[in-house]
């Protein structure tokens, strides 16, 4: 009996420190700043689709540029408005991870849990990265992939590791062809956003999830032979498929998707549920 009250002691304040992080957490969610910050992280996405679409076209077309986050804002700098727009991206980015952490601590279901921190870590790494060019750095996201499939490859059971990051990316693709064909993305939603923005979302998200499958393909190839160098992101992806039967067309497909995520990006930064 002694123990059992113990126990119910310590876990008693356990128990009220969580609800008390929980409403923390929700009271910065629906902060002005960060509900503002993440309808323009969702704007600053879209932005950076519409450049993903237009280098995938360049890959297409067999001309040069590397179809990758870095690639994209790379583009953006080269612009004589670049350093502010990519203020404006970093700022975005940042405060919509800012956003999916508070809805890490205040969701119910662990799937949405997962699915909170995983978005907070990309978009955290974006807003890194348009960080990095702003100040008028570089980065590369292949060489980035790269060094982290090498250091994935030496850990213990490395090969395996690298396989399993292959079939989750994979999985996540397989994910966006879903919600995508069975319009799941309305529930992100606080009202219907118009049969145009529907499109769009449809198109995008299947779009995204067929160039999301080429990536785990790399991976997966990767651990096979154990080159880390196979690993090469979004970009060495695209330009597998390019060397395909129809990879000019399968190409130009995914550029059409992922131009058409960019227009629902901007769709969602008005009607979004944040």
């Amino acid at each position: 009996m002694r123990e059992t009250m113990m126990n119910q002691n310590v876990s008693a304040p356990a128990g009220q420190a969580a609800d008390s992080a929980k409403r923390a957490a929700a009271r910065a969610g629906d902060h002005p700043v960060v509900e503002w910050g993440a309808r323009l992280g969702y704007a600053a996405s879209g932005v950076l689709h519409l450049l993903l679409a237009w280098l995938t076209i360049q890959i297409a077309i067999g001309g040069g540029g590397q179809a990758s986050q870095s690639g994209a804002l790379a583009t953006v700098a080269d612009e004589s408005f670049g350093r502010v727009l990519l203020w404006v991206l970093a700022i975005g980015f940042t405060l919509l991870a800012v956003w999916q952490v508070t809805e890490l601590f205040t969701a119910r279901e662990a799937f949405d849990k997962a699915k909170a921190g995983g978005k907070a870590v990309m978009y955290a790494a974006l807003a890194y990265t348009a960080f990095v060019f702003a100040l008028g750095g570089h980065t590369s996201s292949n060489k980035q992939t790269k060094d982290f499939t090498r250091t994935l490859m030496e850990a213990p059971a490395g090969r395996l590791l690298v396989g399993l990051v292959g079939v989750g990316i994979i999985g996540v693709a397989l994910y966006h062809v879903y919600k995508g064909w069975q319009k799941k993305f309305l529930g992100d939603l606080q009202e219907h956003p118009g049969q145009w923005a529907v499109v769009a979302a449809r198109v995008g998200y299947i779009g995204k999830g067929i160039a999301l499958v080429a990536v785990g393909v790399l991976f997966i190839t990767a651990a096979i032979y154990q080159q880390a160098n196979k690993a090469t992101g979004l970009d060495g992806g695209l330009k597998s498929l390019r060397d395909l039967p129809a990879g000019t067309v399968i190409l130009v497909g995914i550029a059409l998707g992922l131009a058409s995520y960019g227009v629902y990006s901007f769709a969602r930064a008005r009607y979004a549920r944040v």
